[in-house]
């Protein structure tokens, strides 16, 4: 399991220093306590080294001194060890007890202990198995002997563990105090810098695709001596750039909006006009030539379809320059069964197939641009699917709003146009043949009219299954 490690900089900041002072604390924690052991020993050596090897040598004495002869003990402190070794041979052992000497009963192990102390007059710790921890010196008497005196670690020990202690507790008090004091610092000094992130995020939130966009305000307090200050600074400098880039854009798409929508309100009267005069040439009762009557008919076509790329460029200006719509209740389920018996008389060579709930669905909206929407849907179904597909349209409601799917099984859209099928002039065939008479902006105009309701328009399409879906909010 992986050690919980912190993500956030203010987190990390704290950590570190909080294990940077814990270090210096445990250094500090050692340094102080290996002194102060040394400085003990160094103190216990003293105090083997002034005793002189008394004690030790008065164990030379019988085993059974009398008044006049017996250890000498004066001078000792409690606990004094003293030990004789003859040819490596333990004879001898005491320790004083309450200003007597008290004769020891050693182990083996602690025989060979003793035996192994080196006869150089310093002191060297050893343990015994029957009195602990002793601090001993081992040097040579007048008898050839080894006389062996020590002092007890105990007192060393428990002051250093004390000192151990009290450190802990310090150090302890010392990191929480300073992990507290360390967060909220570290959370002052971080606030610009959380600035700049609520900054970053709420520019992160608008919608920078299309349409005009209003960019917050530049940061204040971005002191360029400072790390994020200096993010800020930049920050502000790249918004500046992104505004700047955004108005231009907006300008441009208003530019070409204004001239797509003059354009199209232009090209409406020549338009009508050139259709007009042809349907009055072919009502000629006259000898028409067989040439002259096909090309008036083709003059009339192609009139017709022009008429129909303007309306649809007009309407997709107006719905781009935010024209409001009408907003009145709308029956759903009309709309669909108009629709789809307009589609019958257009593809009777199709299957069209109902699914409506019982009583009608009802939204706010303008019944007429819905209409649109969907006579679109259909016929963009009835134009690329061959006679004989089944086409379902199929009407369902949820808390969030309304759901038309047009779907059909026939051949599908390619994988690579579904990205981009809702845009303008896309076709499937790329020599846009216009044998439909397809104007490239059905689906164009079905995105529109649902984004100009708040609502989505989207397609998922695989061999054998294609399906549109509206959804109107409710």
């Amino acid at each position: 399991m992986r050690r919980p490690v912190p993500r956030t900089l203010r987190g990390q900041l704290t950590a570190g220093l909080v294990t940077l002072l814990a270090l210096a604390c445990l250094a500090v924690g050692i340094t102080t306590a290996l002194a102060l052991r040394g400085f003990l020993m160094n103190r216990l050596d003293e105090q083997l080294a002034a005793s002189g090897g008394r004690f030790a040598a008065s164990l030379e004495h019988e085993a059974k001194p009398d008044a006049d002869n017996r250890p000498d003990t004066r001078g000792q402190a409690e606990a004094t060890f003293g030990a004789r070794l003859l040819n490596g041979t333990l004879t001898q052992a005491a320790v004083v007890d309450q200003a007597t000497d008290r004769s020891l009963r050693l182990t083996a192990g602690d025989r060979h202990t003793l035996a192994g102390v080196p006869t150089d007059g310093h002191g060297h710790s050893i343990r015994l198995s029957t009195l602990g921890k002793y601090r001993v010196t081992a040097v040579e008497g007048d008898d050839q002997d080894v006389l062996i005196t020590g002092l007890p670690l105990h007192p060393v020990e428990e002051t250093v563990h004390r000192l151990e202690a009290v450190e802990a507790a310090l150090f302890g008090a010392a990191l929480v105090a300073t992990g507290i004091a360390g967060a909220l610092w570290v959370r002052i000094s971080l606030r610009p810098l959380q600035q700049v992130t609520a900054q970053a995020a709420e520019v992160a939130r608008l919608p920078l695709a299309s349409g005009e966009v209003a960019m917050p305000g530049p940061l204040p307090d971005t002191d360029p001596h400072t790390e994020v200050g200096q993010v800020g600074t930049a920050l502000n400098h790249m918004l500046g750039h992104v505004e700047d880039a955004l108005t231009r854009r907006q300008a441009s798409e208003e530019r070409l909006r204004h001239f797509a929508a003059d354009a199209s309100h232009e090209l409406r009267t020549p338009v009508a006009n050139i259709r007009g005069h042809a349907e009055l040439a072919l009502r000629h009762h006259g000898p028409v030539p067989v040439e002259v009557r096909h090309a008036l008919e083709r003059i009339d076509g192609e009139s017709q379809r022009m008429t129909r790329l303007v309306d649809d460029l007009l309407l997709l200006a107006r719905l781009d320059a935010g024209r409001p719509l009408e907003h009145e209740p709308v029956d759903v389920t009309l709309l669909i069964l108009n629709a789809t018996d307009d589609a019958r008389a257009a593809g009777p060579g199709h299957r069209w197939l109902l699914d409506l709930p019982e009583e009608p669905v009802t939204v706010t909206g303008d019944a007429h641009r819905l209409q649109q929407a969907i006579a679109n849907l259909l016929a963009n179904a009835r134009t690329h699917t061959p006679p004989g597909t089944e086409v379902t349209i199929t009407l369902t409601t949820d808390r969030t709003g309304v759901c038309i799917d047009v779907s059909d099984n026939g051949p599908g859209i390619p994988e690579g146009l579904q990205s981009e099928v809702f845009g303008r002039f896309v076709r499937a065939d790329h020599a846009r043949s216009r044998s439909t008479g397809s104007t490239g902006l059905g689906l164009a105009i079905v995105h529109a009219v649902l984004t100009a309701h708040g609502g989505t328009a989207t397609v998922t399409s695989s061999p054998g299954h294609t399906d549109f879906r509206l959804t109107i909010p409710g």
